[in-house]
């Protein structure tokens, strides 16, 4: 009897184990599915223009060859080393944009006097288009990576630092007033109560300033070559030198590539934060 008890129990545990395992498994396959839905349709309608003429497939190549040129590429370490040195500047440049624009955006949104003086100035600089940076990045840096981070760092810190300012706006006065009642007050009421409940608004600036970092540098590498560096942007301009339209779209695949797994990340970021406050996905899209 006491046999058939354990066992009994050991069923029961494996199962409880299990629970947890298919949730996980099931919230995975909820969140990819939608996107390898979106893909399949784009590479479809893709390989219907293809098929349609509109172009030549020497200038318009299929989904075929491309994925065929990506897969070949994939298999030789330069492409793996021009993403590994694009991922690193990227990386390097979105980190100084986060010191950056974090410190702007708690400046401007703890001091009155900043916020008239260049509340809107952040928003301008929002709006200016990141290759408009550039020239003046080569005057001041010369054509190099300092010129890369620079105008990354200007595409991406206004973003951050709206995205903070925008949370510190909204947080609940009832949440400010119960801080005051607990003695919070100045630096300890920004870090207890502000910013904890600014994360929501700050992650999205995050992720938008991401969208501006990865694009400043997929510009940057276009236009500031450093040749003993093969970066995506070096791999993408010889691609179209060499008139490979293949090879350019094959490219074009690993950077949208990876601009979807950087947004999964994000994704994640604001699912825990959903969750911690207790709101869900659908509770939010009502």
């Amino acid at each position: 009897m006491a046999v058939d008890t354990l066992a009994g129990l050991d069923v029961l545990q494996g199962v409880s184990d299990g629970r947890p395992a298919a949730r996980r498994a099931a919230r995975l396959w909820s969140a990819t599915w939608p996107k390898l839905l979106a893909l399949g349709l784009v590479v479809a309608i893709w390989q219907v223009v293809v098929w349609s003429g509109w172009k030549p497939t020497y200038v318009l190549p299929g989904p075929r060859a491309a994925f065929a040129e990506l897969w070949n590429e994939a298999h030789h370490a330069v492409l793996w080393t021009a993403i590994e040195i694009t991922l690193r500047r990227a990386v390097t440049g979105f980190a100084i944009a986060v010191v950056i624009g974090t410190a702007t955006g708690l400046a401007v949104s703890r001091f009155r006097v900043l916020r008239a003086a260049i509340g809107s100035l952040i928003t301008g600089l929002q709006t200016m288009p990141s290759i408009a940076w550039f020239p003046l990045a080569i005057l001041l840096f010369q054509p190099n990576e300092t010129a890369i981070f620079f105008v990354i760092v200007m595409g991406a810190a206004p973003s951050i630092a709206n995205g903070l300012i925008t949370g510190v706006d909204y947080t609940p006065p009832l949440l400010l007033r119960a801080g005051k009642v607990l003695g919070l007050g100045g630096v300890a009421l920004y870090r207890h109560v502000i910013v904890p409940a600014s994360l929501p608004a700050f992650v999205g600036g995050l992720k938008q300033g991401w969208a501006f970092a990865w694009r400043s540098l997929m510009a940057g590498e276009l236009l500031v070559l450093i040749a003993h560096e093969p970066s995506i942007g070096v791999l993408l301009e010889n691609d179209q030198n060499t008139n490979s339209a293949q090879a350019v779209i094959a490219i074009m695949i690993v950077i949208i590539v990876i601009g979807m797994a950087v947004d999964s990340v994000f994704g994640v970021a604001d699912r825990g934060i959903r969750n911690r406050r207790g709101i869900s996905v659908a509770d939010a899209s009502r």
